[in-house]
């Protein structure tokens, strides 16, 4: 099984992606949710200039953020720069759709963006919104097509396993490993724990308490966060805010930091279920993730980023190749 991690696409990520290089992960993955982050095609080309040989992957590209052309253009530029290392996965929206105040697209909307964006990096003609669209672009600012960059479908439930089915080269989960795809991806955040840590150690608060808080934030956006410990105190100063503002407080230092709301409510035994524990622990998960049919891992460090990439490569068994740290 592989191990990736996914990076904030901001100023940091150069020289973050060069540490998770030289310890030996698979692959960047940066998020696109342009609320809240940076440009994923800005991060991903500097690291692409900046590294030599780890995969670059957008998790996850969502089509109300992005025309089809632009997203071709954009995968064009990358593979131009670092050519047959970058996977794009694509998924209906969940920050980059709440953060606008909007819900998930469709998924018919969703299979037909992939259709189209496959024929546009092939050569083809396609039409979007009655009108005929081609990659234009000449020989030395673009790959000659066809120009085959793997797409993964962030999904879930029976329809979207069906859409990835269909056009995808394999899928992105965010809950538990789904078998049968030859690239079954897998995000997880966790914390590799020291001697003496807890749940509820300092140090692993800031390290998964954002992760802890995006329950909460996803629980809201399907109606459930009364369900967990402290939602309904949560719900409730969220719920003081305007209805047509709301959207804009949700996602608060999401996978980046703990809000103050964040903090009076949450519970942090819910880190339970993030990729945490004792060196030995995180290895057996991890071995456990493998055997459920997961392909790859994309870990998602916070807090102290550097030392979380450092431990975790250690604990999966890999990160002797740490270049960095030995200098």
């Amino acid at each position: 099984m592989k191990v990736s991690c996914g990076l904030l696409p901001d100023a940091r990520i150069v020289e973050r992606a060069r540490l998770a290089e030289s310890l030996g992960y698979d692959r960047v993955w940066s998020y696109d949710s342009p609320a809240l982050y940076g440009d994923v095609f800005i991060a991903l080309g500097r690291v692409a200039e900046a590294t030599d040989r780890i995969g670059l992957g957008t998790g996850v590209l969502v089509p109300h953020t992005r025309h089809v052309l632009v997203t071709a253009s954009a995968i064009a530029a990358i593979e131009q720069l670092a050519p047959g290392r970058l996977a794009i996965a694509i998924g209906t929206g969940f920050t980059a759709r709440q953060t606008f105040g909007q819900k998930a697209i469709p998924w018919n909307r969703l299979e037909r963006y992939i259709r189209d964006l496959r024929a546009l990096l092939r050569g083809e003609t396609v039409e979007v919104d009655g009108r005929a669209l081609r990659m234009l672009h000449p020989a030395p600012v673009a790959p000659a097509r066809p120009i085959a960059t793997p797409i993964l479908v962030a999904a879930n439930g029976a329809r979207g396993l069906a859409v990835a089915r269909e056009v995808g080269d394999g899928v992105l989960a965010a809950a538990a490993p789904i078998p049968g795809f030859a690239w079954s991806a897998l995000l997880q955040a966790g914390t590799v724990l020291e001697e003496g840590e807890n749940l509820h150690s300092p140090r692993v608060v800031e390290a998964i308490g954002p992760a802890v808080a995006a329950m909460y934030h996803g629980a809201y956006g399907a109606g459930g966060v009364d369900a967990l410990p402290g939602g309904s105190g949560w719900r409730e100063e969220i719920e003081a805010f305007p209805e047509a503002e709301r959207h804009l407080h949700v996602h608060e230092g999401h996978f980046v930091e703990l809000s103050e709301r964040d903090r009076r409510h949450i519970d942090m035994t819910l880190g339970a279920a993030t990729l945490t524990g004792r060196a030995d622990e995180v290895a057996e998960r991890l071995a456990g993730l493998e055997a459920a049919g997961a392909t790859e891992i994309m870990y998602c460090p916070m807090g102290d980023v550097e030392r979380e990439l450092r431990a975790m490569a250690s604990a999966a068994g890999f990160g002797a190749r740490d270049r960095t740290a030995s200098a």
